[in-house]
């Protein structure tokens, strides 16, 4: 998962407090949306629910490459759309910082990158909407991109950020960066394809979840 891994001291204040402006911005559009569409208790709970377990998920290490992890950040999207779903990226951002992943500065700037995988697997889900048979097919191709997005989304706010206290050169920094990139895109590869599997399943025995009727009918996320 793309997730900025640092303390807080590492990003400039100025940018600190850019990346946390943007993301209010996500925010108040995410609540304002929200406020106009209504919200179902039965879709209050699910949020809930996403937001333990990818809070829960998001704490366990996979010890490959030194130590990498599933977020769940797409999936998110895809049950909760990409309104509701920056809600719970950010609860799980605060939550995070709280115990140490991750600088309460940093919150912001990993609330865009996870809005950025929100929204893009959102999107990618419902231009497929063609397949409308090959669910695990559509969940695991957004997902992946959503996935690939973030990274680059993570790597863009470092470099434009810049680091304090480091003294390398772009091209080293971009280096690095891309390492880390791969090695979380490897790990998104299996996420992808577990998260399809598993949205294949939630469409078979609990289709409103997804906003399908029970004859496959879209009726509204």
């Amino acid at each position: 998962m793309a997730h900025i891994h640092l303390q807080d001291g590492a990003l400039p204040l100025l940018w600190v407090a850019v990346w946390w402006a943007v993301a209010t911005v996500i925010l108040l559009v995410c609540l304002v949306r929200l406020r106009r569409q209504g919200l179902e208790p039965s879709r209050i709970t699910l949020a809930a629910l996403i937001t333990a377990t990818d809070f829960a998920l998001f704490q366990v290490s996979i010890p490959l490459f030194g130590g990498v992890h599933l977020s769940l950040m797409p999936l998110t999207g895809l049950l909760l759309g990409p309104f509701l779903g920056p809600i719970a990226a950010l609860i799980v951002n605060l939550f995070s910082a709280a115990i140490g992943h991750g600088g309460w500065g940093l919150v912001g700037a990993n609330l865009v990158v996870n809005t950025i995988e929100l929204v893009t697997a959102s999107g990618v889900y419902r231009l497929t909407a063609r397949w409308r048979d090959a669910i695990a097919v559509r969940a695991t191709t957004a997902v992946f991109i959503a996935l690939l997005a973030g990274n680059l989304a993570m790597i863009g706010i470092v470099l434009i950020s810049g680091l304090q206290g480091v003294n390398q050169g772009i091209a080293a920094t971009i280096s690095g960066l891309s390492v880390i990139a791969a090695v979380n895109m490897g790990a998104g590869a299996v996420e992808a394809v577990l998260c399809g599997y598993l949205l294949a399943y939630i469409a078979r025995v609990r289709p409103g979840i997804l906003g399908i009727d029970t004859d496959g009918t879209k009726v509204g996320h």
